[in-house]
């Protein structure tokens, strides 16, 4: 249990954080990389589809051989 508690944060701690990335990274920047994380889990989502489709299509494949 104690390490849940290590790895709980409060809201002031997600504060403090969002302030550190602000002064970091500056307020444009910040949506610009948002918009490329979206992307990016957007893209992985569609590859997590696209091989779940392929999936059971080469499993068929794949048990009847042709000899």
């Amino acid at each position: 249990m104690t390490a849940l508690t290590i790895l709980a944060l409060s809201w002031q701690h997600l504060l403090i954080v969002a302030v550190i990335v602000l002064i970091l990274f500056g307020g444009k920047k910040i949506p610009e990389m948002m918009r490329g994380l979206g992307s990016g889990i957007k893209e992985f989502k569609d590859a997590v589809k696209e091989e779940d489709k392929k999936t059971p299509e080469d499993s068929k494949n794949n048990s009847n051989p042709a000899n």
